[in-house]
């Protein structure tokens, strides 16, 4: 039990650390350059600066063009239509809260919730109809790591927000699952804005999970899937399979087959990849964005340097 409580005490000492680290990073960097106005004009990829904290933007067409970054800060970007969702953690709050702020096509904030735990992943549905986020958060008494994550949705229409899809009820193998240390992360949704797929995590394991919003029930797919990401078409989901503890490879799964097929990126990438197409996934990865066929084929190219979390305008 002594073990258990030190474990405990230092997991939380580097998730507080972590806080700091994003924090001060955003604030020494506040006065970066002017700010450019960006819009959710179509053909645009948008990302994040990691030197900065700001949204920049490059034609999708030529991505090496000089960047523009706009005075909007966050640790987690996404785009769908004319939605966005932005998520940044609120200066010298510990345990940290992170605000998430749904944009219009102009970054004009158009609705705001401040929720406990740190940025993860954000997605926004390919209607623009619904924003959805992870979020890590502390203190979970059956975390034995010290944290958890919270997955939230947010229907921009109607105002419903679901802070948590904890008590999402999954069936695996026909068969209610139940479990106290299930968390859900990397939710993906369909272009119905209804069926969406999401992690599931417990005991060590994780899941790929289809899910229905209206009904709010899902079932499991297949094991070892984390992060997936639906492609335009609906027919596959790019998602990073665990290979070794901390080390992730970057594959695509046909959904009627569940056929895998590894993609050419063989560094270990810890992130939620985005389609820009049918046929090529995006994806951060050392302080950079990166392209790479969605066949297996091809070799990863660098699309943007100090660039995290893709976003592309259609």
């Amino acid at each position: 039990m002594k073990k258990l409580v030190i474990a405990l005490a230092a997991t939380a000492v580097l998730a507080a650390a972590a806080v700091t680290y994003v924090v001060s990073a955003r604030q020494d960097t506040a006065e970066a350059g002017p700010a450019a106005q960006l819009t959710l004009a179509p053909g645009q990829l948008l990302f994040r600066s990691v030197s900065t904290g700001r949204v920049g933007a490059v034609p999708l067409t030529d991505p090496t063009a000089k960047p523009q970054l706009s005075g909007l800060k966050c640790d987690r970007f996404a785009v769908a239509k004319q939605t966005a969702v932005c998520l940044a953690v609120q200066p010298g709050t510990l345990p940290a809260v992170t605000d998430v702020l749904v944009l219009d096509g102009r970054f004009g904030v158009r609705h705001t919730e401040s929720l406990p735990g740190t940025p993860s992943r954000a997605r926004v549905s390919p209607d623009g109809k619904r924003v959805y986020w992870t979020l890590f958060v502390t203190g979970d008494s059956y975390a034995a790591t010290g944290f958890s994550t919270r997955a939230g949705i947010y229907t921009v229409d109607s105002g419903r927000l679901t802070k948590s899809i904890e008590e999402l009820p999954v069936f695996t193998g026909g068969k209610r699952y139940f479990a106290p240390d299930v968390n859900y992360w990397g939710i993906t949704f369909a272009a119905d804005g209804n069926r969406f797929y999401a992690t599931l995590g417990s005991k060590g394991r994780t899941y790929l999970v289809e899910a229905d919003y209206g009904r709010f029930r899902g079932k499991t797919l297949r094991e070892n899937v984390e992060c997936p990401s639906l492609s335009p078409d609906g027919t596959r989901v790019a998602f990073k399979k665990k290979t070794a503890e901390g080390t992730w490879r970057l594959s695509v799964l046909e959904l009627a087959s569940l056929k895998e097929t590894e993609l050419a990126e063989t560094r270990s990438v810890d992130d939620q990849a985005l389609w820009q197409d049918d046929h090529t996934v995006l994806y951060g990865l050392d302080n950079a964005v990166w392209a790479v066929p969605a066949d297996g084929s091809g070799t990863p190219r660098q699309l943007v340097a100090d660039a995290a979390s893709p976003a592309v305008t259609g």
